[in-house]
C-alpha cells in the first residue's frame, strides 16, 4: 500500500490498483491528489478539508465514489448525486479497501462558530486520519497515524495527549497549512522530544510504502 502526503490535510492511498484520496482542500494540491481516484472519503465540510470545485472537475475527467458526513450535501453544489452519506460506525469498501467512520462531531474552535460534522477514517484497518477531531479508535492497533499538529480548534498539548492516546508505530503531520518553518520547527521538536512514536513531517507530494 502506497500513501501520498499532500498540503495540509490531504493523503492519497493507492492498493491493488484501486486510488482511494482523503480530504482534497483547497489548501491542497487537489489536481495532482485526485487524478485517477476511485473514491474520495471527506471528512467534513470546511474548505480546507474539501475542494467542490477541483472536485466537480475532476468528475467531468472520470467518475468516483464521494463518502461524507451526510450534512457534506448542502457544501458541494453539483455533487449530491455521487455522495454516499457515512454515518459513524459505519464499515464500508472505497476503491477496494475497507475503511471504518469514527467520531461525529468536528472540535469546538469557538462557542459562537457552530460545530459541524466530522469523520475520522480507519483504512486498511491500520491508518488513521481523524479530519479535525481527537477521537481515538477504541480497540485498535493503528500502524500509521496522520496527526493534526496545528488548528484553531487544537493547541500542542491536546494534539500530544492524542498521539499518546492513540499510541500509533508511526505518525505523519497532518493540518500543517497555517504554519510558516518557525512553528513548524517547534512543533516538530517537541512531538519527537515529547513521544516516543517514530513522528515526522513529509513534504507535499512524498510517496511512503506501508
Amino acid at each position: 500500500m502506497r500513501l501520498t502526503k499532500y498540503g495540509h490535510s490531504c493523503v492519497r492511498v493507492e492498493h491493488d490498483g484501486g486510488v482511494l484520496v482523503v480530504d482534497p482542500g483547497t489548501f491542497s494540491e487537489t489536481a495532482e491528489a485526485l487524478d485517477g481516484a476511485d473514491a474520495v472519503l471527506i471528512t467534513h465540510q470546511h474548505p480546507d478539508h474539501v475542494d467542490a470545485g477541483a472536485l466537480a472537475r475532476q468528475l467531468d475527467r472520470r467518475p468516483f465514489t464521494l463518502y461524507g458526513p451526510a450534512s457534506l450535501a448542502g457544501s458541494v453544489e453539483g455533487l449530491p448525486e455521487v455522495l454516499q452519506p457515512v454515518e459513524v460506525g459505519r464499515s464500508f469498501t472505497a476503491a477496494g479497501i475497507p475503511v471504518r467512520a469514527y467520531g461525529g462531531r468536528h472540535a469546538l474552535i469557538h462557542p459562537d462558530i457552530p460545530v459541524v460534522d466530522n469523520l475520522g477514517y480507519l483504512i486498511a484497518d491500520r491508518i488513521y486520519h481523524p479530519g479535525d477531531a481527537f477521537v481515538a479508535p477504541e480497540d485498535v492497533e493503528i500502524d500509521t497515524l496522520f496527526l493534526p499538529i496545528h488548528a484553531p480548534w487544537a493547541k500542542f498539548a491536546e494534539s500530544l495527549d492524542f498521539l499518546r492516546a492513540v499510541a500509533p508505530r508511526r505518525a505523519y503531520a497532518l493540518h500543517d497549512g497555517l504554519l510558516n518553518a518557525n512553528g513548524l520547527g517547534v512543533l516538530d521538536g517537541n512531538f519527537r522530544r515529547l513521544s516516543t512514536v517514530d513522528y515526522r513531517r513529509l513534504e507535499p507530494g512524498t510517496r511512503i510504502d506501508v
